[in-house]
């Protein structure tokens, strides 16, 4: 069964310690076989998730998987590479779009992996549209958040979340709490033993299949 060696987050931890064009250069071969041992975990993860999710059935890892290279172009910190691997796999039918829908994201880093999901800072009528299914249909996304499974698996949603009331909804609504949401995220936290140990795949998939309500709530108000 695909997983996640010792070896590639021994490589991540060390490009942290060592970021760095020359030292990358040295450990490119390195580099290239954790990617690829990434990829085919990743696959082996879609293939899992279609069973309760197809419609994600036609990405592969390489329409889902990031760059390692980092944009420095804009930003103070110049280091090139990103110490981490992650995919975000979608419905969205490119990778432009992946951030037009929500989906399952994996990241892995030594110390701060995650399974993750739902809409991180959605773009504004897709905000919209997910609030408008809240004053719609708010207990049915109670009745996922509030589900044992989800609890155990992701305790609460997280996102930043205005101050305000949004615009044409009332501060006394049954909702606020929710309509105030500017992302809808749900966060699992893995520890590096669990992440490299035999049954990873079966626990990502696993974490992913309590999401997908979740995801499936998001999605619906699109439609």
């Amino acid at each position: 069964m695909p997983g996640i060696s010792k070896s590639t987050f021994q490589f991540l931890k060390e490009l942290k310690d060592n970021n760095n064009r020359e030292w990358f250069t040295e450990n490119k071969k390195r580099y290239e076989a954790a990617k690829a041992e990434f990829e085919v975990f990743i696959d082996a993860l879609i293939a899992k998730i279609v069973e309760f999710d197809p419609t994600i059935g036609h990405h592969k890892a390489k329409d889902c998987v990031f760059r390692i290279y980092r944009d420095v172009r804009f930003s103070k910190d110049k280091s090139p590479y990103k110490t981490h691997f992650g995919a975000h796999v979608t419905a969205a039918a490119k990778r432009s779009e992946i951030h037009t829908r929500a989906g399952y994201y994996i990241h892995l880093e030594p110390g701060g992996s995650m399974l993750a999901g739902g809409a991180y800072l959605p773009e504004k009528d897709w905000l919209k549209s997910i609030r408008q299914e809240i004053d719609y249909n708010g207990a049915e996304l109670h009745k996922i958040l509030d589900s044992k499974d989800f609890k155990s698996t992701f305790g609460q949603i997280e996102g930043e979340s205005l101050k305000t009331t949004p615009k044409g909804y009332d501060a006394d609504h049954p909702e606020i709490a929710l309509l105030r949401q500017k992302s809808f995220l749900a966060t699992h936290k893995p520890s590096d033993s669990q992440v490299v140990a035999d049954g990873f795949l079966d626990h990502a998939a696993k974490v992913f299949k309590v999401l997908h309500p979740f995801d499936e709530f998001l999605n619906k108000s699109k439609e």
